[in-house]
């Protein structure tokens, strides 16, 4: 267990370790933000820094020998980094996690062993395995590459009479996933955490309505049945603990209706987060205990602490151009606004978000 006081290291400097420093701050522990971009966030909030490349390995030993424990706030590092640093200090969660959900492949085989319903997939590794999988799958349906996708980067959707080796090359020609197009009424997700000790807690299923790809708004708690929202829980709990994950983790989630039931809503898993999450964010004004403080709590060794709602939640980022309404998001009353400290906006780049928390009755 982490003593108050301790360091824990973040790979990556975005607003998501600019979030879990000021939590653990909050909480009596220094943050060392580890990243190769110089201008991150998070450096602006954290106890120390290393600006170096991921490759670095002597940077890395530094970093491990200034840090009690190590997490992450992106999915996307390096496996090797991660082995690195996993020989020298605690890596939470374990960069097994990290290994899955960086490969789409990998993660949806991983729910399918689990039982756990997927959109119906297929491996592409060139424009002819592409052509067999349409075939087998049928269109419309979604090319994705393996690696390196979020926000809706490395996807395109393959419509009826697409040209498929002219999709396959628009992805770069890399290792890619076709999966089957999910007609679905909502998509929601469940924020969750797992301690060292097996002990999980998750917030109310949250909705999430996304515009280009990117989130827009989230909503907490999500229109669905009060059986669909168990059903959602009791998923998220099954992939943690079937990962032995340790901190939090988000499972988006398709809410698929059905005409004849029950169940009336059936779930279908599109991904899973190994990290804390931006449909989590309506918990730093709207529960008793934010997403980065109970990620802090779990990778520490801590109680997990409550979910409990204050209210009915509305989360909407501001993205690009979105930010320099913050004047008028200031007057707005019971407006919680949230910046993130990146300089410039751009389209597509999140640059805060703004929180409101109504009664239930409103």
């Amino acid at each position: 267990m982490l003593e108050p006081g301790g360091a824990i290291g973040i790979l990556g400097g975005g607003q998501l370790a600019r979030m879990l420093a000021l939590a653990g701050a909050r909480l009596g522990l220094k943050s060392h933000v580890f990243s190769p971009v110089a201008d991150d966030p998070a450096f602006d909030v954290c106890a120390a820094k290393t600006q170096a490349a991921f490759s670095d390995e002597a940077a890395l030993a530094g970093f491990a020998e200034a840090v009690d424990l190590v997490t992450y706030e992106f999915e996307n590092v390096p496996a090797a980094t991660a082995a690195f640093l996993q020989a020298r200090r605690p890596v939470r969660p374990n960069p097994s996690v990290l290994a899955l959900t960086q490969d789409r492949l990998a993660e949806k085989q991983f729910l399918e062993r689990l039982g756990v319903e997927t959109a119906v997939f297929a491996s592409v590794e060139n424009a002819g395995a592409l052509a067999r999988a349409v075939a087998q799958i049928g269109r419309p349906s979604i090319l994705k590459t393996r690696r390196l996708g979020y926000d809706g980067k490395g996807q395109i959707t393959a419509p009826d009479g697409a040209d498929l080796a002219v999709a396959f090359r628009a992805l770069g020609g890399a290792s890619c996933i076709l999966e089957s197009f999910v007609p679905f009424a909502r998509e929601v997700s469940v924020v969750a955490a797992r301690g060292e000790d097996g002990s999980f807690a998750a917030y109310g299923v949250c909705e999430n309505v996304h515009q280009r790809h990117i989130l827009n708004v989230t909503t907490a708690p999500a229109a669905i049945r009060p059986e669909t929202a168990a059903a959602a829980v009791a998923i998220t709990r099954r992939i943690a603990e079937a990962l032995d994950y340790v901190g939090v983790i988000a499972v988006e989630m398709f809410v698929v209706e059905q005409a004849i039931g029950p169940p009336w809503e059936r779930l279908v898993v599109n991904e899973i987060a190994p990290r804390v999450h931006n449909s989590g964010h309506w918990t730093l004004d709207g529960a008793a205990t934010s997403q980065f403080e109970q990620h802090v709590r779990a990778i520490a060794g801590w109680p997990l602490g409550s979910t409990r709602r204050h209210g009915r939640v509305e989360m909407r980022n501001l993205i690009g151009d979105d930010v320099h309404n913050w004047r008028n998001i200031l007057a707005e009353d019971g407006a919680c606004l949230h910046l993130y400290g990146k300089k410039e906006p751009r389209p597509g780049r999140k640059m805060g978000h703004v929180t409101k928390v109504f009664a239930e009755r409103e």
